[in-house]
C-alpha cells in the first residue's frame, strides 16, 4: 500500500541551526531515504521551498482569492513529502519512526486513496455529456 509522509519543520528552527548542522541532517535524511530505496519502500519524495514562497487558493463568494503563504499561520509548515510503500499503517509508522527528519518535526503519514473507480466513472460521465 501507498503512504504520503508529510514532513513538517519550523523555519525558526531551521533558521537558528548553524550551516554544518543543517548539512549533516540533509546527509541523515538522504542517507535513511536511500535505504528506504534499497529496501523497496521508497516511492518518491520532494523537499519543498519554504512557505514564503506559497500561496493559496480559496473560493469565496463565487471567486477564487490567492492568499501570500501557507494555508494557516503555524509554527510547523510543510517542508517535504515522501511516498512510501509498506504493507500496512504500522509497517509506515515503523520505517518513518527511523527517519531522522523526524527528530525535528513531526511526521503525518495517510494512506493512498485508490480513486480508479471514482476515476472511471467520471470519465464514463464525462463522455456521455
Amino acid at each position: 500500500m501507498r503512504y504520503v509522509c508529510l514532513g513538517y519543520f519550523d523555519d525558526a528552527r531551521w533558521e537558528r541551526m548553524s550551516e554544518s548542522e543543517r548539512h549533516a541532517l540533509m546527509d541523515r535524511c538522504l542517507a535513511y531515504d536511500d535505504e528506504l530505496k534499497r529496501g523497496g519502500h521508497f516511492a518518491g519524495g520532494e523537499i519543498l521551498q519554504g512557505p514564503r514562497n506559497a500561496a493559496t487558493l480559496r473560493f469565496r463568494d463565487g471567486a477564487v482569492t490567492v492568499t501570500d503563504g501557507p494555508f494557516a499561520e503555524t509554527k510547523e509548515q510543510i517542508g517535504g513529502l515522501l511516498f512510501l510503500e509498506a504493507r500496512d499503517l504500522n509497517e509506515a509508522i515503523q520505517l518513518m519512526s527511523r527517519h531522522p527528519g523526524v527528530r525535528v518535526g513531526p511526521f503525518e503519514i495517510r494512506p493512498v486513496d485508490d480513486l480508479s473507480e471514482v476515476v472511471d466513472a467520471s470519465e464514463a460521465r464525462r463522455r456521455k455529456a
